[in-house]
């Protein structure tokens, strides 16, 4: 089985990171954190891609997502997205992102569940909390609802 070209719509999960220009910790406080989080689920409630999972490091980000148009458009909106609300709200006129992202197509049900897991551990591995539910910047705190797992990837597990 070929693999779906990049920036399939509505079929691929992928696993993304995206890095804060030169590494800057922009995101260790609420002042960033939570307006980026919220152009996240803003987008994903006006249906431009299903959100998996999320966190939000201090100087980067982890998605699992499924793009609804293609992932080149998807991480427009959430990169541009958030740029243009940085600077308009929070005044700020630096550099946010580093150009471009790291993206992984996650082919099955196995590997999603190693996403996640990584993506939860994240915050508990750089010592920033001790468990992945205390960390107020990631879907794995209470309260965040996500998509569902797409059901291609929970399909494999109904046939074995």
């Amino acid at each position: 089985m070929t693999a779906p070209p990049r920036g399939n719509n509505g079929y691929s999960v992928y696993f993304i990171t995206a890095s804060t220009f030169q590494k800057q910790s922009l995101f260790q406080s609420d002042r960033f954190s939570l307006p980026f989080i919220e152009t996240l689920l803003n987008y994903r409630l006006q249906r431009k891609y299903l959100l998996h999972e999320f966190v939000v490091m201090p100087n980067h980000f982890h998605l699992l997502l499924t793009p609804t148009l293609t992932l080149e458009r998807a991480l427009q909106f959430i990169k541009g997205g958030f740029s243009y609300r940085a600077r308009k709200e929070l005044g700020f006129a630096g550099e946010i992102w580093q150009p471009s992202y790291y993206d992984r197509r996650v082919r099955d049900i196995e590997e999603y569940i190693n996403c996640k897991y990584y993506m939860r551990q994240n915050p508990v591995k750089r010592g920033l909390v001790k468990t992945p539910g205390e960390y107020t910047y990631s879907s794995a705190y209470p309260g965040f609802v996500m998509d569902e797992v797409p059901e291609r990837l929970t399909r494999a597990l109904q046939i074995a």
